[in-house]
């Protein structure tokens, strides 16, 4: 009896292993050739969504939060994009990831105007959504690591909203796994909230204005 028990909750434990890295394997097939590391290669786009996260972690620099600072100053310097959308938790009025990003991209010399805050991009899904429906933007390039990019893409993707992605450096390969696993747990719920729940984001509101840079305007 105990055996069979053992035997039934590790095929269960085999069965769910396996179920987590299809959903990983299938959202990265999925936005396959939809990113790219090289600034170089990277297609102009009108944006780049630049997605939040904490800049310290305990008294640590966050080097996720800073390669994506870095990647967005680069982009919009070698006129890869023409603005910027800030996308971040604005949970408290002690922390703000939109305005920590603007205060470090305008010490970049990134001019103000160029550079829209979106203060309800509380998960990756609210902040793709607002992009297109909450700022107007049918075209846009994500910017974060590519863990993260993909699952971006693939919501973008089911979303209607063409989406590339630039992908920045990871953070130091200590902490690799901790954010695979949590990655891989985010894909599942990217999948169940898109195609069962169908969520949208915790909050729309007014139409939000992003300025473009003259080139842009000149381009079209």
């Amino acid at each position: 009896m105990f055996k069979k028990l053992a035997l039934g909750c590790v095929a269960t434990l085999l069965t769910i292993l396996l179920l987590l890295i299809a959903v990983d394997r299938y959202i990265s097939h999925q936005v396959a050739g939809m990113w790219s590391r090289d600034i170089n290669q990277v297609e102009p786009m009108p944006v780049a969504l630049v997605f939040g996260t904490s800049k310290y972690v305990g008294k640590r620099l966050n080097t996720f939060y800073q390669f994506r600072i870095e990647a967005a100053a680069k982009l919009y310097q070698q006129h890869k994009v023409d603005a910027l959308i800030l996308s971040g938790d604005n949970a408290t009025r002690y922390y703000n990831e939109p305005i920590t990003m603007l205060n470090d991209l305008l010490r970049m010399d990134i001019p103000r105007k160029h550079i829209a805050l979106d203060y309800a991009g509380f998960r990756t899904l609210d902040s793709v959504i607002r992009a297109q429906q909450v700022f107007g933007q049918q075209r846009v390039l994500l910017v974060s690591q590519q863990f993260h990019v993909e699952r971006a893409l693939y919501i973008a993707k089911v979303k209607g909203l063409d989406a590339r992605g630039f992908v920045v450096d990871d953070a130091p390969r200590k902490f690799h796994w901790r954010v695979r696993l949590r990655e891989v747990l985010a894909r599942v719920k990217a999948l169940i909230d898109l195609h069962i729940f169908k969520a949208s984001p915790h909050f729309l509101g007014e139409p939000e204005q992003v300025e473009f840079r003259e080139t842009f305007e000149l381009k079209e």
